[in-house]
């Protein structure tokens, strides 16, 4: 963790000239996510700016063509739980034209379920109007015209939710519902079983819930008895997968992280078996659908991606024993090829995401690059992160990412240190990603060092780490915050008069906490942050309408804890100046939230973006914020 190399005749750091432009970070960054293969094709959902935002399937054939495929009035996407994902599935089919694939998703404007082979869309399910029916988590029956999903109803109160069959000509079978929330549910190979887990307020996926798996039968189209694979004890068991042979797999975090089990069946039920010895969590908190850790291989082999230390880590449970592989640095599990490769969204620390195949070891091709930087960036030019750990309150130990400040020409004048960004990442069950992310190349190429906080309760540290902050949110998360910085300034790596917090949704809430309880800030930011928590659990939507009760308490019994923690009350503490950025249409948040806040600070501003919700997403509104905060902290260090 050096600083650059001081410079008599660099500008003062915060101002140095930058790569990074606005329209770079807004215009012209393709987002990847869900990657899938079958065969040596490689289909991947990609988000484009340049299109509003809109989200395409797009593949690559085995002769290397890439294809979109879905016309283009369509854009992928759901609603479901408000966060989406996992709107959509694919296949090959032998019996269509050329092998082409075939295609079911969600649209996110019309709803409803829709079948393409890449140039004409027929409807399997339609959104209806009351009820209204959301779906997600879809999955193709691997043997019938159909696909499991599960499905959201709006129009009586509260959300209903439900696992459901569709069939291509409009047919639609309830599979089991009576749960508060289902997610995955997975068909066997052979399309016999079906596996799914599910859960029920206050629990959230991240702390309680059920893995079912039960027979489905073709004949009336229904489940058989369910059995429930969970254990003896409470945990959150989530991502079940089978292998190419029928063997089922899930993660579970009964250990104390999550960890994979496999679950051989014979005449006698089903059998689990702890894969442990892999030394990190190979698992992901569920807040959208459609994540996968777990690739089940041939020949009873298991291929994971792993979290230590806070960073990435590919690894391989062969009969028994666990070892890394040097296969890129992929978000989520690499998923095999038909001709021994594997493909991966690659998102290493100096590069910007990439859809990637290679071998384990070898140099891998990184084919579609989501953002080509300008020419002469250099690796100087780009800051990585170095794991930081630190103590914080009652003898615990916290986790952070430091970034130093990176150009390849500029540097720090004689004796100066630079400001230091804080950020407090959302959830708050989330983490700090240690890939490229322009949000911090944004800050270091301009001279900011960067601290990305795991504070507690982040995942990828075990699930005691996770719980601990339950019952201590806006407490804990502030500590460690506070912590971080104070573990940054006694290493001499930031100025202490330059030191500002940002974060968004849950993290406006620790930013504004550790404004009010704090002097080590000159300057905080919220995007769509939460300021009052009763607001919060008397408005907020139904997957995240009992998620206090955890992190505070239940309410209303606890109404005097939430005043407490709400920064709405402890306004009176902030004297430093604070930017609010929030979006108009924001049903997560509600603006509601901010412009009560903003009316208690003396020196606070507010901007607005009408058409927003929660979360920034179009080009204009993201050039705008990263504009609007740097010169809020250039004016607060300008003496």
């Amino acid at each position: 963790m050096t600083p650059p190399s001081p410079s008599s005749s660099a500008a003062l750091s915060g101002h140095w000239p930058s790569w990074v432009t606005p329209e770079l970070v807004a215009g012209r960054t393709l987002s990847f996510s869900e990657l899938r293969t079958a065969g040596e094709w490689i289909f991947w959902l990609e988000s484009r700016p340049d299109e509003q935002g809109r989200s395409v399937i797009t593949a690559r054939d085995p002769e290397g063509t890439l294809r979109d495929l879905i016309p283009a009035e369509y854009s992928v996407g759901t609603r479901v739980h408000e966060y989406g994902g996992g709107a959509w599935d694919m296949r090959l089919k032998d019996s269509a034209k050329d092998n082409a694939p075939q295609v079911v998703f969600s649209d996110r404007k019309r709803g409803g379920v829709w079948f393409s082979d890449g140039t004409i869309s027929t409807q399997w399910a339609t959104a209806g109007e009351s009820p209204e029916h959301r779906y997600a988590d879809l999955t193709f029956d691997p043997v019938a015209d159909a696909v499991f999903c599960v499905r959201e109803s709006h129009g009586f109160g509260v959300p209903v939710a439900a696992l459901v069959h569709v069939q291509a000509d409009g047919r639609e079978t309830v599979l089991v519902e009576g749960a508060d929330f289902y997610a995955a549910p997975r068909p066997s190979p052979d399309g016999n079983f079906l596996a799914w887990f599910s859960w029920n307020d206050p629990a959230m996926p991240w702390t309680v819930t059920t893995l079912s798996v039960a027979p489905f039968d073709r004949t009336t189209g229904t489940l058989g008895p369910v059995t429930d694979l969970t254990g003896p004890e409470p945990c959150s068991i989530i991502e079940p997968c089978w292998s190419p042979d029928g063997t089922l797999y899930a993660t579970s975090d009964a250990s104390g992280r999550w960890t994979p089990v496999r679950f051989s069946h014979d005449e006698t039920g089903w059998h689990p078996y702890s894969l442990d010895g892999a030394n990190a969590e190979i698992g992901l908190p569920h807040w959208v659908f459609g994540q996968r850790s777990m690739a089940p291989l041939p020949g009873n082999r298991l291929l994971a991606v792993g979290i230590r230390h806070g960073l990435n880590h590919v690894l391989l449970e062969d009969n028994g024993r666990w070892t890394e592989l040097a296969l890129g640095t992929p978000v989520n599990v690499p998923e095999p090829l038909g001709n021994g490769q594997f493909a991966w969204i690659d998102a290493s620390a100096d590069a910007p995401a990439a859809i990637a195949f290679g071998r384990p070891g070898e140099a891998c091709d990184r084919f579609r690059i989501s953002v080509t930087l300008p020419h002469g960036v250099t690796k100087a030019d780009i800051a990585i992160p170095t794991p930081l750990s630190f103590p914080t309150a009652n003898g615990a130990e916290a986790h952070a990412l430091f970034y130093a400040p990176a150009s390849s020409t500029s540097a720090l004048r004689e004796g100066e240190n630079p400001p230091l960004v804080v950020m407090a990442h959302g959830g708050p069950t989330g983490r700090a990603n240690p890939s490229f992310a322009f949000k911090v190349q944004w800050w270091t190429s301009r001279g900011f060092a960067v601290l990305d906080v795991n504070y507690r309760g982040s995942t990828g540290f075990g699930r005691a780490y996770r719980e601990a902050l339950d019952g201590q949110w806006g407490v804990a998360d502030i500590e460690d915050c506070l912590a971080g910085v104070q573990a940054v300034l006694d290493r001499s790596l930031a100025d202490p008069a330059r030191c500002v917090i940002r974060g968004s949704s849950a993290g406006g809430l620790t930013v504004l906490g550790a404004l009010a309880q704090s002097d080590l800030f000159a300057a905080g930011t919220s995007l769509y942050g939460v300021t009052d928590l009763r607001a919060l659990a008397e408005e907020t939507h139904k997957f995240e309408a009992r998620y206090l009760d955890g992190l505070i308490g239940p309410y209303p019994e606890d109404e005097a804890v939430y005043l407490k923690r709400s920064p709405i009350t402890q306004a009176e503490g902030i004297t430093v100046p604070v930017l609010f950025l929030h979006g108009g249409a924001d049903k997560v948040v509600p603006l509601s939230q901010a412009e009560s806040m903003r009316t208690k600070l003396e020196h606070s501003a507010l901007h607005v973006y009408p058409e927003e919700a929660h979360g920034f997403r179009a080009r204009e509104t993201i050039e705008d914020a990263l504009q609007r905060e740097l010169a809020f902290y250039q004016q607060v260090f300008t003496p």
